[in-house]
């Protein structure tokens, strides 16, 4: 691609660089009009142009082998995301070099970081901006944006950025449809149904459901019963009281229904007492006292990759941690207790 200064006269069929004021031949200066920049110059626009004032303008001219911005930005886009309904991603249309991604529904975004790493280490021109890795997105979020910086790029070069790209970012629906939140209470008294609204919140913005609340004393064997008959595909424990030990309360009630436990605690703050188990093949997830607001916790980054189908391992948990201060409070006058 060829980009500098040339007289306006000689512009006719180059990209204008830059946006301009131009004047109808003949007319006053109220009929003066913009011509936007990424224009394809036509003689009319050049007399006008001329008329204005300006005898020189900054083109950029596409030669042989090069692609022009908005051609490149859609082949690129076709080459990440050849089955959009596969892989849950929407193309958008290209203009000014750019195409968007946009998610089809709720769910959980993956992707390839090692093949979109190469795709933006091809050419300084060529670009793609995503969100991060099990990024949860609502039905048309947009995802990633491609961007094609200059008003061309040469076809070879494209190939190569578009070479091992295919399937490298996709949106990974929920699996499950249900779940059941059982609590635990430490008087007589039920407690508020704070934590079931946030939960509720979480769970419909991923198209599921609660069933009905279930709540008994903090006790292993009245836990143990809950968890035995809750209806949802998906278990989740909410504690009275914090759960603070591996063979406390929720887990030990887990065990005793048959179930095990996979992992206590996490790096993550705020979320530190979240404990990740199953039971009779389904997911149980003991819930942080943190759930019980609708503000992002660690529960939140275990529940949506699970619910999605991912399994969670210990060692994905562990990795958490860099990046996992979620919240602080300068005013803490101590480290808090974990929650």
């Amino acid at each position: 691609m060829k980009f500098g200064l040339v007289p306006v006269l000689a512009a006719e069929g180059a990209i204008l660089a830059h946006s301009m004021q131009a004047r109808r031949s003949g007319s006053e200066a109220q009929n003066t009009y913009r011509i936007a920049k990424g224009t394809w110059l036509t003689p009319a626009q050049l007399t006008d142009l001329a008329a204005e004032g300006h005898q020189q303008i900054t083109v950029a001219r596409l030669e042989a082998g090069d692609l022009h911005e908005d051609a490149a930005a859609l082949q690129l886009a076709r080459a990440i995301v050849p089955d959009e309904a596969g892989q849950g991603l929407r193309i958008s249309g290209a203009g000014a070099g750019r195409v968007n991604l946009y998610a089809l529904g709720a769910g959980l975004v993956t992707l390839d970081r090692a093949a979109l790493e190469a795709l933006n280490a091809v050419d300084p021109m060529i670009t793609i901006a995503t969100v991060a890795d099990n990024h949860r997105v609502d039905a048309d979020g947009m995802i990633a944006t491609i961007k094609i910086i200059a008003y061309g790029v040469p076809a070879e070069a494209l190939a190569r950025a578009a070479s091992g790209v295919a399937g490298a970012l996709r949106v990974l629906p929920p699996v499950f449809a249900t779940a059941s939140l059982i609590e635990t209470r430490v008087s007589a008294a039920t407690p508020p149904d704070k934590g079931r609204r946030a939960m509720a919140g979480r769970l419909h913005r991923m198209g599921m459901q609660l069933s009905d609340r279930v709540v008994g004393r903090h006790r292993e064997a009245e836990l143990a019963a809950a968890l035995e008959g809750g209806p949802g595909e998906v278990l989740l424990i909410l504690t009275g009281s914090a759960t603070s030990d591996p063979c406390d309360v929720a887990p030990q009630a887990l065990r005793q229904a048959g179930g095990h436990v996979t992992r206590f605690c996490m790096p993550v703050d705020p979320g530190n007492l979240l404990f990740l188990g199953e039971l009779h093949g389904k997911p149980v997830v003991g819930l942080p006292g943190c759930a019980r607001s609708p503000a992002l916790n660690g529960a939140d980054w275990v529940l949506e990759r699970l619910l999605c189908g991912r399994t969670v391992t210990s060692e994905d948990i562990a990795a958490m941690g860099i990046g996992g201060l979620l919240k602080e409070i300068p005013t803490r006058p101590m480290p808090p207790r974990p929650q």
